[in-house]
């Protein structure tokens, strides 16, 4: 063999590989990669005493869940504040509720967690559940939840059909409120 060509047809074959591996992934994430709406079921999660509960108004209402990591309870604050003061989500077809990522949130102890969410929904009157082991993210293939702030609207035929991870431009919100206008 000549000592020039080994080193190509290795670099050559490495690329091959590579390049396989990667549309190899890609592939896998188009298949697994699931477009809305899609179904989805309801969960057992638990309540703010720590007692097992089902998400409210299942096949009755329209869902908007605000999915949120402590973590990061105060990230799209503006935008929750505003929705709930000049009450921009109300409906007598929708109901909102929040729900805590607690298993993302590990340095947070879940009773602690509650408790104050139970202080501050006594104050607003909110319905707040409690999610300790990814339950949600994972029955509905929500992907990696940690850290973020996930606004999710499922209708009263139990299909997804809104899902927005992380902060919310003001484009973001604009297609929230447009997606959200029928569900109401």
């Amino acid at each position: 063999r000549d000592l020039h060509s080994f080193p190509t047809r290795r670099s050559s074959d490495l690329c091959k590989t590579i390049l396989l591996a990667l549309f190899g992934l890609l592939g896998w994430a188009a298949v697994n990669a699931q477009t809305l709406p899609r179904k989805v079921s309801n969960v057992e999660v638990l309540n703010l005493e720590g007692k097992p509960a089902r998400l409210p108004y299942w096949g009755e209402k329209n869902l908007m869940i605000f999915y949120v990591d402590p973590d990061r309870h105060k990230q799209n604050n503006d935008f929750t504040v505003e929705m709930e003061e000049k009450h921009l989500a109300e409906g007598e077809n929708l109901f909102g509720f929040g729900m805590m990522n607690l298993a993302d949130a590990p340095m947070i102890p879940n009773g602690m967690a509650r408790s104050m969410a139970r202080k501050r929904t006594a104050k607003n009157g909110a319905t707040v559940l409690a999610d300790q082991n990814r339950v949600l993210s994972e029955s509905w293939n929500l992907g990696d939840c940690n850290n973020q702030f996930v606004l999710l609207l499922v209708n009263k035929e139990g299909e997804l059909v809104y899902m927005h991870k992380g902060v919310l431009s003001e484009e973001d919100i604009a297609e929230f409120y447009r997606v959200l206008e029928p569900y109401k």
